[in-house]
């Protein structure tokens, strides 16, 4: 199981100074990677409608202050040397296809293959409005045909591919990835059609537990979830050991009541009952977990890390 943590690339800690003490600080301890998100407009409200907080607030402040996620995916991989680069995740529709390979190509071998690339259909409608060449009800469709696009670019010498959105026509899209075939694909989302988009072409499933509408917030819930994810990758004609998962925690080590099925929601409560998650995840096959410091504190962040490193890190 690798470890990693958020790299905060919105917000106050979002200075090119902070972002580089953070990703530096977060190789140093041994975390394994880290992890960008992926907005690029979003309304001037205080509750834009987040499915993963009760609150639909964004956990992250001021989260209209923001960087380009594969600009700072790239401006990090030359501040590091080994951590590896998760996008959690990228919105697809966001950058047409062909665009979208070159630039994660580029990340890829500039960073001497170490992107892993996370990817989700999306679910702010007004930012994909704004951003996107293709109609928000059709984010899914886009996201299947753009992956399928995306790997004709990284694997074909003369790259054709002839869909609904996207024609290429014999171009040549070189240099192809360090990683082969291709870089990792972590499939975010909760919902039926997110987890179908795992089976079919996922080599991780990427959820959130605290979506309000798909909660995988404690043991059971997410057992349950993965077991589900499985019997798609079967009907999807594939080994359902052939998918791993990796669980984004939002909120560790803090008192919470039960969830509503009566269980303790995962990492919840003192630092052993983080530890006793980590290792029943681990045993529920779970492939890896990062952890969020963000916030509006550079130094307290800092902190939260190392002792992090000191109570969870050193003992697992």
């Amino acid at each position: 199981m690798r470890i990693g943590f958020n790299l905060p690339i919105s917000g106050p800690m979002s200075d090119a100074a902070a972002m580089a003490r953070v990703a530096k600080l977060g190789e140093e301890l041994g975390f394994e990677y880290l992890t960008l998100t992926d907005h690029i407009a979003l309304p001037d409200v205080a509750s834009p409608g987040y499915p993963y907080s009760e609150s639909g607030e964004f956990y992250s402040p001021d989260p209209g202050v923001r960087h380009e996620q594969l600009t700072a995916a790239a401006w990090i991989a030359a501040k590091t040397d080994k951590i590896r680069l998760v996008l959690a995740v990228m919105v697809v529709p966001h950058r047409p296809a062909i665009l979208a390979a070159k630039m994660l190509t580029t990340i890829d071998v500039l960073s001497g293959g170490r992107l892993d690339i996370g990817i989700g259909a999306g679910w702010q409608k007004v930012e994909i409005d704004a951003v996107a060449t293709t109609p928000f009800a059709e984010r899914g469709a886009v996201t299947d045909e753009y992956i399928d696009a995306f790997k004709a670019v990284w694997t074909q010498k003369h790259v054709k591919f002839d869909g609904k959105y996207t024609k290429i026509d014999g171009l040549l899209v070189d240099p192809k990835p360090v990683q082969t075939p291709h870089p990792p694909i972590w499939v975010g989302g909760e919902t039926g059609p997110s987890m179908r988009r795992a089976a079919r072409v996922g080599d991780v499933w990427y959820p959130i537990g605290s979506n309000k509408s798909h909660m995988l917030d404690t043991l059971p819930r997410l057992e349950a979830g993965i077991g589900k994810l499985q019997d798609m990758v079967a009907k999807a004609g594939r080994d359902p050991n052939s998918v791993g998962t990796a669980y984004r925690v939002k909120r560790h080590g803090q008192p919470a009541p039960l969830a509503s099925d009566g269980n303790r929601k995962l990492f919840t409560g003192s630092i052993d009952n983080v530890l006793e998650d980590i290792a029943a995840l681990r045993k529920l096959g779970v492939v890896a977990l990062d952890f969020d410091f963000e916030g509006r504190d550079t130094d307290k962040a800092v902190d939260d890390m190392t002792k992090f490193q000191k109570e969870v890190l050193a003992r697992i």
